[in-house]
Parts: C-alpha cells; structure tokens; sequence
C-alpha cells in the first residue's frame, strides 16, 4: 500500500488551467466513484479549492501508476496530457503525509497561515468518507493533519495577522478608493469568503453593500449581519450601474458578469470607474471585461502582491511550523511502518497456523492408516 498526493495549486497551474481541474460538489460522488473503479485505487479524497485541486490516494504500487493516473484525470476533465504534465507535482509516502500536513496548517496556501483551508480540507475528508474512503492509513493520515493543524495555529503565531484572500480584495479596494464610506459595494455570492470580505467592508464603514445569491436565505443571515441589501443573480444586470467596487466568489461553472454587462453599467454611470475583484474559479467575470475603459478587473491571481506585502510577521512563524509538521511526519510514519510490520507479522501467524494444522490433518491421516 503505497499513500500519494497529487494535483495543481496557485503556484504551479494558472487560473485558466485551474478553472478546468475543478470538481464541482454536485459532481464529487460520481468522480470519486469513477476514481476507485481504477483497479489499482483502494481509497481516496479529492480536495478542489479555487487554488488547488489534489487527489489523496491509498494505491497498490504497479507499473506506470503515475501514468494511469494522470490519465483518468485527464480523460476526466476532457485535458490535454502535456497540457497537465507541465502542471502537477506528485508527492508518495512521507512526502504526502507531509503535503497534506502543510496544507491543512496554511503553509502552503496562497496566504501564508490562512485558516480557511483546514474547514475545506475537513469538507473534503467528510464528503469523501461517504463510502469512498476505504483505507484507515489515510483516514488516519487525515485525522493526523487537523491535530497538527491545531498544533500549529496554538504554538506559533501563524495566524496572528488578518490575512486572506478576502482582506487582500479589500486592500485593494481601499488602495483605489481614497475613502470607503463613500462607494456602494456589490458582492456576489454568500460563501464564506464573500462573509469574510462583508465583514472587512464593514470594518471600514463602507457607504452601502448589496449581496446578491442563488439562495435568498444564506444571503439574508449575512446582510443581517452586516447590514447589506439582498438581491437575486438575475438583478445584477439592472443594479451593477449603482456599484462602485464588485467583488465576486460563487461556484457558477459560467461567467456571471459579462462584458455587454459591465459596458451598459459604464454608460448608465457616465463612465464613472468601477472596480471589479473575482475570486472564484472558474471566473465569475468574462476576462474580456479588464479591456474596457474605467473597468479595471482583478483576478485571484493579481491579488497576490498585495498578499505578498502582508506576510512578512508570518515568516518566523512559519519556520516553527515547518518543524512541527517535519516531527509529525516522521512520528506518523514510523506509526505506519508499525502497521505494516503488525500486519506482516498476522500473516505470517496466519500462514503458520495454516501450515500446523496441515502437518496436523496429514499426522492424524497416517495414525489412522497404520491402525
């Protein structure tokens, strides 16, 4: 049995590539399904994020199994092989363990530390484990990885700073507009970075907030809370041209925001400027958009500068829990190869066992033929 980690993340795959890798959760069940019908998966989770999408496996070890794998995710997702290649790391035993413990703590997010990963990393663990898990090493490896994320936000001070995705959107926000308590505000989705920008917004005593969602009812709990406008995904055409910044993350496989959109908005607001940040992936707004004058569009991928201004404070922190996570990888390791040496150790009880009461069948056999 052999544990791997493979995938596409912020660092290595950009978000035009990122966008087609994704699964989606109506999909999951049916794509983990068609994972383990490979004969040489036992078990496995899928982790599909706006900045990383990664398989986590427990495999039997063949011939070209990083082929065949590669290869279901391609004919998956209808990719070109070299396309993908270019892209994906690979990591197999204590490597994976170590990966998986790195991303759960934020080391290895596009922002240093950020605590949202670990809810997601959850998610996925918990989705996987309706009937597709299989494996109590990786189920075990999971379990691993939210204690020493825990450890690592209680013992350093990774997390010590506001710094996310989210916060940097509304950096960038109050980069352009000298003042936010005099712009309108429209937010479209009501996941939880959207409710982490809200609350940054409101911090900052923006003029007004208007959310706009595919459910009414999770849009209501939040502009409750924030003391937001609610409005459906099929207003945002009519109401886009009262917008002044636009930030939106929803899990819509199409565009919402499209150019002859945005254009109509500019002409209603005399071509007053107006800031459009999308963080979902796939893209909620056509790329297209960034080319009209007095729209300026920022993708989740333009925010990292801004990121990368904000985490000087989480270097030190992270070297510490570079250490922790190097400790507990060895310590889950040598628990692992204590598994597999009990493990060898029933069989070859097993196999005796089965030898003794053999000799035993054939002994008492020939007692009985010499009588």
């Amino acid at each position: 049995m052999t544990l791997l980690a493979l995938g596409i993340n912020h660092k290595t795959a950009p978000v035009a590539l990122r966008e087609r890798v994704t699964f989606s959760p109506e999909t999951l069940d049916k794509a983990l399904e068609s994972l383990l019908a490979q004969p040489m998966v036992q078990g496995g989770v899928v982790l599909s994020t706006c900045n990383r999408t990664e398989l986590y496996l427990s495999v039997e070890e063949q011939d070209n199994l990083q082929e065949a794998l590669i290869r279901w995710l391609c004919n998956y997702h209808g990719l070109n092989e070299e396309d993908l290649r270019k892209s994906l790391y690979w990591h197999q035993d204590n490597d994976a363990v170590s990966h998986l413990m790195r991303v759960a703590s934020g080391l290895d997010s596009l922002v240093l530390g950020e605590p949202q990963i670990l809810g997601q990393v959850k998610k996925a663990f918990a989705d996987s484990s309706r009937g597709h898990l299989n494996v109590s090493e990786l189920e075990r490896m999971f379990q691993k990885s939210f204690s020493v994320a825990k450890r690592v936000r209680t013992e350093t001070d990774i997390g010590a700073s506001a710094v996310s995705v989210a916060f940097a959107a509304c950096t960038l926000a109050r980069q352009i507009f000298e003042s936010l308590s005099s712009v309108t505000v429209l937010l479209v989705g009501a996941g939880e970075t959207i409710e982490l920008v809200a609350r940054h917004l409101r911090e900052h005593h923006v003029r007004k907030m208007v959310i706009a969602n595919r459910t009414r009812e999770r849009a209501q709990a939040l502009a409750e809370e924030v003391g937001a406008e609610v409005i459906a995904l099929s207003d945002i055409d009519e109401r886009l041209k009262e917008a002044d910044i636009i930030i939106s993350s929803t899990a819509s496989p199409l565009p919402i925001i499209g150019k002859g959109m945005v254009e109509r908005a500019l002409k209603a607001r005399r071509n007053q400027p107006m800031l459009l940040v999308d963080i979902a992936v796939p893209r909620d707004v056509e790329p297209e958009v960034g080319k009209l004058a007095n729209a300026y569009l920022y993708s989740v991928d333009d925010l990292q500068n801004i990121i990368q201004h904000n985490l000087a404070q989480r270097k030190a922190a992270a070297v510490q829990a570079e250490s922790i996570v190097e400790q507990e990888t060895s310590e889950f390791m040598a628990w692992l190869r204590a598994q597999s040496a009990s493990e060898t150790i029933r069989e070859y009880r097993s196999q005796s066992e089965q030898v003794r009461e053999e000799l035993t069948a054939k002994a008492l056999a020939a007692l009985e033929q010499g009588r």
